[in-house]
């Protein structure tokens, strides 16, 4: 059975990369471009995994962790916050709400997001 990604980020060129990239890594992959859209398809699709960015329209991610983990089964689903924003103070508030990693996206490959992503889901057990 095929691991499930939400991807919850707005910038068409980064999410549709990622998008290929891990439906080619055998991953199941959906995609939202607004945090209320991403919690509505958590709902729906419960994925193993989300990809979070932090600077989304409306909604912030920050307020989508808060939101996601007011739901029972939504608080066990582990965030990797991926993100330009690196300030050690904007990461240890992903952090302290509940996000797993916060990758700063100028640093890493694709390759290392994916294994990131792995390493992650490996560890879990939900």
């Amino acid at each position: 059975m095929k691991k499930k990604i939400l991807i919850v980020e707005d910038e068409p060129i980064l999410s549709d990369l990622l998008f290929q990239f891990l439906n080619e890594e055998g991953f199941e992959v959906k995609m939202a471009q607004t945090a209320e859209e991403g919690i509505k398809r958590a709902k729906e699709f419960f994925p193993d995994l989300i990809l979070l960015d932090i600077l989304l329209p409306g909604k912030s991610g920050y307020e989508f962790l808060l939101e996601i983990k007011k739901d029972e089964k939504l608080s066990l689903v582990p965030v990797i916050v991926l993100s330009n924003l690196g300030q050690e103070e904007e990461i240890q508030k992903s952090l302290s709400l509940g996000a797993k990693e916060h990758l700063i996206k100028a640093n890493l490959t694709l390759e290392e997001i994916v294994k990131k992503i792995k390493e992650i889901i490996d560890q879990e057990k939900f």
